[in-house]
């Protein structure tokens, strides 16, 4: 079975699924609009790409240009697809990817959404949410990460939904004891997230804040993995709040390094304002950690409340306070959490068998 996917390959989703549908035997063609970096895929078997170096135009503020490389992206995607002869489309993407994929006007055509498409780029304009319904107009099949994702997808769609979420390699994502960031002693508190206004970091520090204030006696971290546009807001906050020297902000972290730095926290947050999945959250209760998330978009279907961790209100720093400090008084309560959370994980998100899951729905593509 040949795929000809429509997707940014330098996303750690993107390389996932290649890699994994390469080694169960797929032939993928991986067709981007963004150059491939540091040669990612090469030496994988069944793997080809067309990258068509489009950063720069894309990022242009010139409207008129961005459509003639659209233009221009279409007609060599076409050209493309005549060599290649695949047997499905799939577009990870419902917008820019969305829109190649629909005029191509190659069948089957399947669509996958991932968040900002859905959650953002429909409300960006009037045209936006006409290109977003013309796209998924267009699918045989949609897919979608989460439940609240799907719900949202169908505000421009009648279509069925089918859900795929997002998976954890339960043989990299596990419980270990890396070299320590911080003391042995001390409790840390983390997350890893990008640094953008709509991952609400800002209640996590003035929750940190709080429970510092609360429990002096305890020595307190506060571990930050990313980086952002609102870095230096967030930076700015930490040091009035005069806790500079018990937070840590590490900056961007390859994914391939980032199993390290979930083991060296003990409590994990996610305080999102929106969140389509929440991959982190996964990821961090397969390593065994307690998480607190904010009660919005997919974050709690990751999450078994007082089962996994805590759903608290969004944009609420004293109720993710309230329940880092239940935490910090229960060490058997962190134990049996992060325990009960791999357990969920396995059951529910190991990446083999999202991945067989996504070849069955190849294979029911190719039927209809």
């Amino acid at each position: 079975m040949k795929i000809f996917l429509l997707a940014n390959p330098n996303s750690v989703h993107t390389k996932k699924w290649v890699t994994s549908l390469c080694e169960k035997g797929l032939e993928i063609v991986l067709f981007s609009l963004h150059s491939i970096e540091n040669n990612y895929y090469a030496g994988l078997p069944n793997f080809k790409s067309y990258s068509l170096d489009y950063n720069n135009d894309l990022n242009r503020k010139d409207s008129k240009f961005k459509k003639l490389s659209y233009l221009t992206a279409v007609l060599k995607i076409k050209k493309a697809i005549a060599i290649e002869k695949p047997d499905i489309v799939h577009s990870h993407y419902a917008s820019s990817y969305g829109l190649l994929g629909a005029l191509s006007k190659f069948h089957p055509f399947i669509i996958s959404v991932w968040g900002s498409d859905i959650y953002e780029f429909p409300h960006s304009s009037f045209i936006a949410k006409k290109i977003i319904k013309y796209n998924l107009s267009k699918a045989d099949q949609i897919l979608s990460t989460s439940h609240a994702m799907a719900i949202e997808t169908k505000k421009y769609t009648n279509k069925e939904i089918e859900e795929t979420p997002f998976g954890v390699d339960l043989t990299r994502f596990m419980k270990t004891t890396p070299p320590r960031i911080f003391g042995e002693n001390d409790i840390v508190i983390g997350t890893i997230k990008s640094l953008e206004k709509v991952y609400g970091i800002e209640y996590l520090i003035e929750a940190f804040n709080d429970v510092v204030i609360n429990n002096p006696e305890k020595s307190l971290r506060l571990l930050i993995v990313g980086n952002g546009s609102c870095e230096s807001e967030l930076k700015s906050r930490v040091k009035e709040l005069q806790i500079e020297d018990k937070v840590l902000f590490a900056g961007f972290v390859n994914h391939s390094e980032i199993v390290s730095y979930y083991n060296n926290i003990d409590i994990f947050v996610v305080p999102s304002i929106r969140e389509s999945f929440g991959v982190s959250v996964i990821e961090a209760s397969a390593c065994e950690l307690p998480v607190i998330v904010s009660n919005t978009g997919g974050l709690p279907e990751v999450v078994e409340n007082n089962s996994t961790g805590f759903i608290v209100p969004p944009q609420n720093s004293k109720a993710i306070a309230e329940a880092i400090e239940i935490l910090l008084n229960d060490k058997m309560l962190i134990s049996e959490m992060g325990k009960a959370g791999r357990k969920m994980v396995e059951t529910k998100y190991n990446w083999p068998i999202c991945v067989e899951r996504m070849i069955d729905i190849y294979n029911k593509a190719l039927k209809k």
